[in-house]
């Protein structure tokens, strides 16, 4: 996935050295240097290797399911009646506080394994299913536990900015300072927040009570990213690439100006497809005015309880193919080089001299392959940087 000047920057018959877990070199199998003839060679039978993927997009750890609430709407309930049954995001509050660190644990940790068995190497991880202090810091030591329980490396978010808790109904403000805020400092007191992360929408946070949130963000020296666009355009785009985020996710009402304002701050345009045919919505994010200002575009699952019950990378790369008509390149690059990229990651994401060695290796005869099947998992194994003991 670096740029050698051919499709995918593919090697056709290549040979990656690793030494001590990182990529020591990369090219022609005929052409491998004298100074790695020493190291053991084990042969991959002409299968295509890639970097390990990366879901930089994930509400992994949750309490429940809402399955009720789909059989419901199915069936003709309105949202109005799902959420006088309880349902909607307050249920998965609910489940999540009642839930103890162990059993957030044992409910995430299937949904973890399937991203494994897919390829992935790298899993972001938000809270903003607690929406009080003690469950909020509670998310995210279960997303630093997955990193002791799996061989998977972990990105946590704080997302204390999701949603408007019962307890807070009609005092958006109050919330931001009595418990949003009181957590993120916790939270980055405990070392558990790698990112601050925020719905900026007309049903969760306006503007400016998301730049009270990015500013604690800013003293604490945390990086922000940002839920935003995604029903309508409140100028969230914007708003986060004036703090310089990391990443902005779901944009279908992004404007031109979001756009530009995103790729003179850096900022990675995340594809949420999952969401979208969850939500059965109409108004597809602006693909092309994304080339146009050539803003790098990450994929990912946002698998959550609700509105992406997803836990298939390859299905969403799929989805983003399909639904968006972005090319397969574009989305192998979204769910590696520059996922990595939505997550200030630098040694992950393309296989290249010094990164680490994190590999996916595929039963397929090209990488279109990866994002054309639909429920088929082609993964013939993954290769850990942290479990590459040996020099190959």
């Amino acid at each position: 996935m670096t740029d050698n000047g051919a499709s995918y920057g593919l090697i056709d018959n290549g040979a990656v050295a690793v030494r001590g877990g990182r990529i020591a070199w990369i090219g022609a199998s005929d052409a491998i240097p004298a100074d790695h003839a020493d190291l053991e060679t084990e042969q991959l039978d002409g299968r295509l290797v890639t970097p390990a993927l990366i879901d930089c997009h994930t509400h992994i750890v949750a309490g429940g399911n809402r399955a009720n609430e789909f059989e419901m709407r199915l069936n003709g309930a309105s949202y109005e009646e799902v959420a006088r049954a309880g349902g909607g995001i307050v249920s998965t509050v609910t489940a999540t506080r009642a839930a103890s660190e162990d059993e957030l644990l044992a409910a995430a940790l299937p949904r973890v394994d399937q991203l494994i068995g897919e390829g992935v190497s790298v899993v972001e991880v938000k809270s903003g299913y607690g929406l009080d202090v003690e469950t909020e810091l509670r998310m995210l030591r279960v997303a630093r536990r997955i990193e002791q329980t799996r061989n998977i490396r972990v990105r946590t978010s704080f997302l204390g900015a999701h949603a408007i808790p019962p307890e807070y109904k009609d005092r958006p403000d109050a919330y931001i300072g009595e418990v949003c805020i009181p957590a993120l400092e916790q939270a980055a007191a405990e070392g558990l927040a790698d990112a601050v992360d925020g719905f900026c929408e007309s049903i969760a946070f306006t503007p400016e009570q998301i730049s009270r949130v990015f500013e604690a963000a800013r003293r604490l020296g945390l990086p922000v990213k940002l839920h935003a666009e995604q029903l309508t355009d409140q100028g969230g785009a914007k708003l986060a690439a004036s703090y310089g985020a990391l990443s902005v996710d779901h944009l279908e009402y992004v404007g031109e100006d979001g756009v530009a304002a995103m790729k003179d701050a850096g900022s990675v345009a995340v594809m949420l497809p999952g969401a979208f045919y969850t939500l059965r919505e109409t108004q597809l994010p602006p693909i092309d005015l994304f080339r146009k200002h050539s803003l790098p575009m990450a994929v990912a699952t946002d698998c959550n309880p609700g509105s992406s019950p997803l836990s298939s990378l390859l299905t969403s790369m799929n989805m983003a193919c399909t639904l968006f008509r972005m090319t397969p390149e574009e989305v192998l690059a979204g769910a590696t080089r520059i996922a990595a990229q939505a997550l200030g990651l630098s040694d992950v994401g393309m296989i290249k001299p010094g990164f680490r060695a994190d590999l996916a290796v595929w039963n397929v005869e090209s990488p279109a392959e990866l994002a054309y099947r639909i429920a088929f998992n082609p993964l013939q194994r993954r290769i850990m940087a942290s479990k590459s003991s040996k020099e190959t």
